[in-house]
Parts: C-alpha cells; sequence; structure tokens
C-alpha cells in the first residue's frame, strides 16, 4: 500500500478547467468519486472548493484516501461500492471514477449513478493510459510487464473501450477528451511505480527478483541525470446518462465490467 500511495500517477490540474468549460462544472457542486482509492482524484476536486465524498469498498484505500485528505473538511469518505454508494436519492451534480471503471458491475451502477444523480448532472470516466509506443523507455518496460507481470495481459485487456463507455452512457451521449500527464522517477520511485501494480509479482515470488534486475537494467539504459520520465494520456469520457438505454438486449453490457 505504501508504494500505491507515494508511486501511483495522479491526474493533471488541467482537468478541473476541462470540465468547467465542457460540463459546466460550478465550486458549488458536489461529487461523488467512486472508487476513490487513495484520494488522488479526489484532492483535484476538493482543491476547487468542491464538496466531495469518496466511494471506496476497500478498507485500507479507503483509511489511505481518509489520511491523505485530512486536512480538507469538504471531503468525506463513505464505506460503499459503484453499485451501493449509499449516498442519497438526487444528491450529487457530478459522479467520477478514476482507473476504476473495470471493477463495477455496469448495469447495477448504471441504476445507481442514475439514482443518485440530480437532473441533469454529469459523469466522468477518467483513466491513464501509458504512452507505450512512443519512446524506447516505454517499449521496453511494456515488454518488462508482460515477461513478468502475473496477469498483466488480463489486466490491460479489462480497461474499457471507446464503444463501451457509448454503451454505459447511452449512444451519442458519452464525449471523450484527452490531457497530457507524466511522472518521473529516480530508480527507487520507478521499482515503487512497478510494485504498486496489482500485476507486479510480490517479493518473494519466482518473477520478482529476475523482474528487478530487468528494472535496473531498464533504468541505467534510459536514465538522465539519475531519472526517467514515464509518459501517459488521460483519458476522459463524459456525459449525462441516457436513462432510456444502456443496456444491450438481453441485458448485456458486452466487455465493461470485467474484474482487474
Amino acid at each position: 500500500m505504501a508504494d500505491y500511495i507515494r508511486y501511483r500517477p495522479g491526474y493533471p490540474p488541467a482537468l478541473i478547467g476541462l470540465l468547467q468549460t465542457e460540463s459546466g462544472l460550478r465550486t458549488d457542486h458536489v461529487i461523488a468519486d467512486v472508487g476513490s482509492g487513495t484520494g488522488l482524484l479526489a484532492k483535484l476536486f476538493v482543491a476547487n472548493g468542491n464538496r466531495v465524498f469518496g466511494i471506496e469498498p476497500n478498507d485500507e484505500m479507503r483509511q489511505a484516501g481518509e489520511e491523505y485528505l485530512s486536512a480538507h473538511k469538504h471531503f468525506s469518505s463513505v464505506h460503499g461500492s459503484a453499485e451501493n454508494t449509499t449516498l442519497g436519492d438526487s444528491s450529487v451534480d457530478f459522479i467520477t471514477a478514476a482507473q476504476a471503471f473495470h471493477w463495477f458491475e455496469p448495469i447495477a451502477t448504471r441504476y445507481e449513478f442514475l439514482r443518485i444523480l440530480k437532473p441533469l448532472g454529469w459523469v466522468a470516466m477518467i483513466w491513464n493510459d501509458r504512452r507505450i509506443s512512443e519512446t524506447s523507455f516505454g517499449r521496453a518496460y511494456e515488454d518488462l510487464l508482460v515477461r513478468y507481470g502475473t496477469d498483466y495481459t488480463r489486466v490491460k485487456e479489462a480497461y474499457p473501450e471507446p464503444q463501451d463507455m457509448e454503451t454505459f452512457f447511452g449512444k451519442r451521449k458519452v464525449q471523450r477528451r484527452e490531457l497530457p500527464n507524466f511522472q518521473e522517477f529516480d530508480f527507487e520511485g520507478l521499482a515503487g511505480r512497478l510494485r504498486s501494480s496489482s500485476y507486479a509479482p510480490k517479493e518473494g515470488h519466482v518473477n520478482y527478483a529476475p523482474m528487478m534486475d530487468a528494472l535496473h537494467e531498464l533504468f541505467n539504459a534510459n536514465q538522465k541525470e539519475g531519472r526517467v520520465r514515464m509518459d501517459y494520456t488521460t483519458q476522459i469520457y463524459f456525459g449525462q446518462l441516457d436513462p432510456r438505454s444502456g443496456a444491450r438486449p438481453g441485458g448485456q453490457f458486452g466487455a465493461i465490467g470485467r474484474s482487474e
């Protein structure tokens, strides 16, 4: 958990301006951040002056988020889930989910979101995609994950595709934008970033020592002045849920909702 808290990528501050311009976000809007984890996304909204309810089912994650945002009076931690937030009917103006949608059961989640949203409320689904192919470091890091990760390919395939977002929001109800994002690491930070991933083998696993050896080689080959840069594209899908659509015939959503 310490690696997760310290080394996971956050979200670019420009996200707030984008939602202000594109969906009318105001400081008096109430936010439900679903799957809020350690509070990385919620921090942007409380810094903007928003009242934020962090909905998190995992006790360790939720406690870490409470500590991280303890100085922010506009943040409230809630033991709940996407399918059962425990919030009141028509109680929030925005729902956000960052790096969490692939954990949700989509049909139950959609009903719950429609229940807690105020009329004309907005939903934003957000996640960071590593820019794999643009640098030799990015390509080599990807190869390392494929080679040593315990279930990296399955986790990678679980992330939603654009057609899945259209299914969830309703046809022609969702908009998509991208923002640049990055992290810079010394070796300790890069190792922590790798260990923070769910698919990274833990110490004692047969793949752990060779993975760390390979990471040393990768860092040494790509570092400049003792640091490497990991680039991301922050994907933002946002819109207003269409209450008349969302599930396919037979109640199926297709690919979305596969668990990590």
